[in-house]
């Protein structure tokens, strides 16, 4: 009997299947797998969460209303008079208003599987149609991806791909330090799917291996509490003023490596200049950034010395460019491992994104796997991915991005699909108001998340445990055929065959299909992967044997990297694909751009919102990735919801917090700022800065009017967060740029309305 594989963004399972009750295991191989798998079944069997049929909003379907609203009224339709709607509703727009009218970000996690990725079937489809407006960069990394190849010429993907090997860390590294920390949360996934989690077991080694870890970040827990780190706090979003201090005490301490700046490095003295307070007057001292950071001068200058004197590796968590110029504490840490000089050499320097997901760093050779083609799209047009709610609002409006002034499209009509900006996206009642503005809304997913509730047309979709596919990662030893392991729910169908019904009334189904069945592109999808890995010398069975098999392990897949190892071996043969061939301290490309909000070198710049210039009764929120779920996936399953409290998404307090608020673990607490307010259950923790909250992204919004007052009684916490660019150069998301002020919740608890379908006919 063949042994059947689940596999997902969190992890790869065995699957057992007894009286129709699944259960999956973990690889032998993996040495942590994923606790989110926990609410994976039950998530995807919730009747309450599962769409069964089409359905569409009542309001738009006999009215064309634009009242769209997480408790509107759907009537359910069959698939024939579904396509038929939704072909001529495209028909309409295209005619009306052009291709560019159709908005499809779609941005989202849906399936790890290479063909029912639920993005790329949609952009094919829509490109064979005459194309969309669509999104760049991520929620994850924005500020980022568009950064990096100004001061380093490699596009982020590239330098992800170049991250010095964990094994190689293990080996060499004296001196770990760690801003933003390196979480086993976030190293629980991978885009394109994992069949390993090695982060946790690459810390212990690099421990027993005598290396010092610190852990440079507001939350103790971002690291592994049994890896006796020593933790260092500093307000939220001030880590550039830390940066900025080490660096002024290595330059005056005379610890700085001048042959290596002058030899792999633009701008060293510009940098230094400002650092030392030549530009502005303002020495960049430790006693300086101690008043900023809340974190002892003697402190700065200790932390400063041991990285001089040890080899030393600068990691940076993803997080740390999510906020208020976000870009700055990723350039003032590469700066920094400039100045020490140990860029470039086995197990030290500058890593960035180290278990924000666990491939980073990861000793495996590049394959280069077959993907469904795309097509090309014939609209130019395109937002950075944060800047929807803009869209909305502003259609014609002129923005700053990536050194070009643009202007938003009119989007006429949005569609989303495997995707829930309900989750991902700041200020969620702001967008709630902005998402009125288009004329009609489709959404494809398998559940009734806060963004299918707020559609004109619902398709519902399978889910990764209903189909068949293949999980392809090209930092994967191993390929995974994913075996539809439990029936589908109701009427729903898969992405691909309802855009080919749909293509079918567009004339474009041929096109979209090149006449294959989905078998058929597993089949050609496999026969692509085989031409991979005959080229790197192995042979990969057939089809059929691999069906069978369930999984295939690529061969002699070892290989270890050192980012920018040849360029520091050779800078003459191997120069970095800047204009100076060198590490770019200071950028004369965005000098050239003239952004007050981004300066052309790291700068500590005031961010519109943190401690110690605000009222004292002010929290800073920090949102992260939750244990139990992936961003808001399986928030309805077992494991997500036995973390909450009385039904509330748990919020994380230090005890001494919750004294001084006169609160107690288990109480509900008003979660508020000028943007939203959520309800959330207080849990306590003793390493997290006292003036600090935490608590987790992606549980369903449910915003209710509850005295006037529009309130997530679920516990969203991104009604809090702000919605603004980074800066005028990568307009990231800042989530992590936020303050709130709490209190205990005295009144009744509403009884919450995502635990159970909208009302349907």
């Amino acid at each position: 009997m063949s042994q059947k594989y689940a596999a997902s963004h969190w992890g790869t399972f065995r699957v057992e299947t007894h009286d129709d009750q699944i259960t999956l295991h973990g690889l032998p191989q993996d040495a942590e797998p994923a606790q989110i798998a926990k609410g994976w079944v039950s998530a995807m069997t919730n009747p309450n969460a599962r769409i069964a049929r089409p359905a569409f909003r009542r309001g738009w379907l006999e009215g064309r209303d634009t009242a769209r609203s997480g408790d509107a009224e759907f009537v359910q339709l069959g698939w024939d008079e579904a396509s038929d709607i939704v072909a001529q509703e495209l028909n309409r727009v295209i005619e009306t208003h052009g291709n560019q009218a159709i908005f499809a970000g779609s941005y989202g996690w849906a399936s790890a599987g290479r063909f029912h990725h639920a993005q790329s079937q949609l952009r094919r489809f829509l490109n064979t149609i005459g194309g969309y407006t669509g999104a760049k960069n991520t929620y994850s990394h924005a500020a980022a991806e568009v950064l990096l190849p100004y001061i380093t010429g490699m596009p982020h993907r590239v330098f992800q791909d170049q991250m010095t090997s964990l094994d190689l860390i293990a080996d060499h590294c004296e001196l770990l330090v760690c801003f933003g920390g390196i979480s086993a949360r976030t190293a629980q996934i991978a885009s394109s799917g994992t069949t390993q989690h090695e982060v946790t077991p690459f810390l212990t080694k690099l421990a027993a291996n005598g290396c010092k870890i610190i852990n440079i970040s507001p939350r103790g827990s971002d690291m592994d509490a049994d890896l006796q780190t020593d933790w260092i706090a500093p307000r939220p979003g001030t880590d550039t003023a830390l940066i900025l201090a080490l660096a002024h005490e290595v330059f005056t301490t005379g610890k700085a490596d001048r042959d290596f700046l002058r030899t792999y490095t633009q701008g060293a003295d510009t940098f230094e200049a400002y650092v030392l307070g030549r530009h502005d007057g303002t020495p960049k001292t430790a006693q300086w950034a101690a008043q900023i950071c809340d974190v002892p001068a003697a402190t700065i200058k200790t932390l400063a010395a041991q990285m001089a004197a040890s080899r030393t590796m600068i990691s940076m968590a993803w997080a740390l460019q999510r906020a208020d110029h976000g870009e700055h504490p990723i350039w003032a840490g590469l700066a920094l491992a400039a100045i020490l000089g140990q860029i470039g050499k086995p197990g030290t320097g500058f890593g960035f994104g180290y278990g924000s997901t666990t491939p980073v760093g990861r000793a495996r050779k590049l394959m280069d796997w077959p993907s469904v083609p795309q097509g090309k799209n014939p609209v130019a047009d395109f937002i950075p991915v944060a800047r929807i709610t803009d869209m909305l609002n502003d259609a014609g409006a002129s923005y700053r991005y990536d050194g070009q002034t643009r202007e938003y499209p009119d989007a006429k009509l949005v569609w989303w699909s495997g995707g829930n900006p309900f989750h991902h996206h700041q200020d969620l009642q702001k967008l709630d108001a902005a998402w009125r503005r288009p004329e009609t809304v489709i959404v494809m997913d398998h559940s009734w998340t806060a963004t299918a509730r707020r559609a004109d047309i619902v398709l519902p979709t399978t889910g990764p445990l209903e189909r068949c596919d293949i999980m392809i990662n090209r930092r994967d030893d191993a390929l995974v055929f994913m075996s539809a392991v439990q029936p589908r729910y109701e009427q729903a169908r898969d992405d691909y065959d309802i855009l080919t019904d749909i293509a079918a009334r567009m004339g474009t189904q041929q096109a979209y299909t090149q006449g294959r069945t989905t078998r058929d592109w597993l089949v050609h999808l496999w026969e692509g992967c085989g031409s991979v890995a005959r080229a790197q010398g192995f042979d990969l069975p057939d089809f059929e044997a691999f069906e069978d098999t369930g999984l295939v392990t690529v061969p002699d897949a070892y290989e270890t990297r050192v980012l920018m190892d040849r360029f520091v071996a050779d800078p003459a043969a191997h120069p970095l694909k800047t204009p100076s061939g060198k590490i770019e301290i200071d950028c004369p490309r965005i000098a050239d751009m003239g952004l007050a909000n981004c300066p052309a070198r790291p700068t500590w710049i005031e961010p519109a919102e943190r401690l110690g210039a605000c009222d004292p009764d002010c929290l800073h929120l920090i949102s992260g990735q939750p244990a139990t779920r992936l961003h808001a996936q399986l928030d309805m399953g077992d494991a997500a919801q036995a973390s909450k409290i009385h039904g509330r998404e748990p919020c994380a307090l230090h005890p001494r917090a919750a004294e001084r608020f006169g609160l107690e673990a288990g109480d509900i607490v008003l979660v508020e700022n000028d943007r939203g307010a959520c309800l959330a259950g207080v849990t306590l923790d003793d390493r997290l800065r006292p003036d600090c909250i935490f608590m987790a992204t992606g549980a369903w919004l449910d915003l209710q009017d509850i005295d006037g007052r529009q309130i997530c009684v679920h516990g969203n916490v991104n009604v809090l967060t702000l919605d603004k660019g980074a800066s005028d150069l990568s307009q990231g998301n800042i989530a992590h740029t936020a303050l709130v002020k709490i209190s205990k919740w005295t009144g009744p608890l509403p009884a919450l309305r995502v635990t159970r379908p909208p009302e349907l006919r």
